[in-house]
């Protein structure tokens, strides 16, 4: 068993290839993300033929390297052949094994080592020339960088995304987005607090439905689906966001975050275990929807975000494909595995397949 995990010295990193190379700031937001573990004499660290996206490190003890039940090898922490991942190429050539009392190790998701290097490596700022200077200001993007949507973003694309958000800073009581307005920018949180509210026609003064903080991000849906704003954000402290424009968001995010499905693609989907999810109005979905099928309208989805299952594949259905869009991104953003249905629902030859 593992005992309790603790948390990583950079020198730790350091100690490490190809960590050794990242500036400052992206080692400190790894750190943050990564923890020291440990695993007893005798136990397996991953086996021959795992296909696990997990990068290894040896921090301390000794690994037995084995194929076909036979040692190959062994690995000493703090030697030569400890300075790089153990066995990191996938799937996995041997089995790695405890072969002292006990071993220290690492284990980072080696997506988001991938595009933290990447990042590092090609990008023109700094990560506090962005940030806040608040100490903590490399949060917003180490959150953005973990989100396993974004590691599904080209990492030329991740290049111009940092290149292309601008930095504004607001005070407490500013309104970024009114409801009603025109979308132009989506916006992530870099520091501060956002009130995310929504005018009804029984309340003009708005109803608060959320509230928004570092490394969370607003805006999307009015970029994607075409629609006027559907809500108002209020700052509720000073706070500082970037914001990127719309047509470098729909270029650079939207497009490759997305997975377009067919009807019949959808449906094999579907007959798997996945569920198709209509965001349409209740009174649409009323009138015909595919079965079975779940129904959260789109204004509703971030507030719904919980009730939905991480471990269901969705295909999210509308009329047309522009709000489902939308959906979409917001919850492959969130870690959901989601698929939009190409054309909508009411795309011709699907009648006979819904229900009235």
């Amino acid at each position: 068993m593992s005992s309790d995990p603790t948390t990583v010295e950079l020198s730790v990193l350091r100690a490490f290839s190809p960590l050794d190379g990242l500036k400052n700031e992206n080692l400190r937001a790894l750190a943050r993300k990564t923890v020291i573990r440990e695993l007893a004499q005798g136990r397996v660290l991953f086996k021959e033929g795992d296909t696990e996206k997990r990068t290894y490190y040896l921090v301390s003890g000794v690994v037995e390297l084995l194929s076909d039940s036979r040692i190959i090898g062994t690995i000493r922490g703090g030697t030569t052949d400890a300075h790089h991942p153990l066995a990191p190429i996938l799937p996995r050539n041997c089995t790695a094994r405890v072969a002292s009392e006990k071993i220290d190790y690492l284990s980072i998701d080696s997506d988001l080592l991938d595009v933290l290097i990447t990042w590092d490596q090609t990008g023109i700022y700094e990560v506090g020339e962005l940030g806040a200077g608040n100490g903590s200001s490399d949060d917003w993007m180490t959150m953005l960088l973990q989100s396993r949507a974004f590691h599904r973003i080209p990492p030329a694309n991740l290049q111009a995304v940092f290149m292309r958000l601008q930095r504004m800073d607001y005070s407490a009581g500013d309104v970024v987005i009114r409801q009603g307005e025109e979308g132009d920018f989506f916006y992530v949180i870099v520091s501060g607090r956002c009130s995310v509210s929504r005018e009804t026609p029984l309340n003009r003064e708005g109803i608060r439905l959320a509230e928004l903080g570092i490394g969370e991000t607003f805006g999307e849906e009015a970029l994607i689906s075409g629609a006027r704003r559907n809500a108002t954000i209020t700052m509720l402290t000073d706070g500082v966001l970037m914001r990127l424009a719309k047509d470098d968001f729909n270029t650079l995010l939207n497009e490759p975050m997305l997975q377009w499905v067919d009807h019949e693609q959808g449906l094999q989907i579907v007959a798997k275990g996945g569920m198709w999810l209509d965001v349409r109005l209740p009174s649409e979905y009323e009138h015909w929807h595919f079965e079975p099928s779940l129904n959260v309208p789109l204004y509703f989805i971030r507030l719904k975000i919980k009730t939905l299952d991480p471990a269901i594949r969705y295909v999210v259905v509308c009329d047309n494909g522009r709000r489902s869009s939308a959906a979409a991104y917001i919850l492959s953003e969130r870690g959901f595995e989601v698929y939009v249905l190409r054309g909508g629902i009411a795309e011709t030859g699907l009648a006979d397949t819904l229900i009235r």
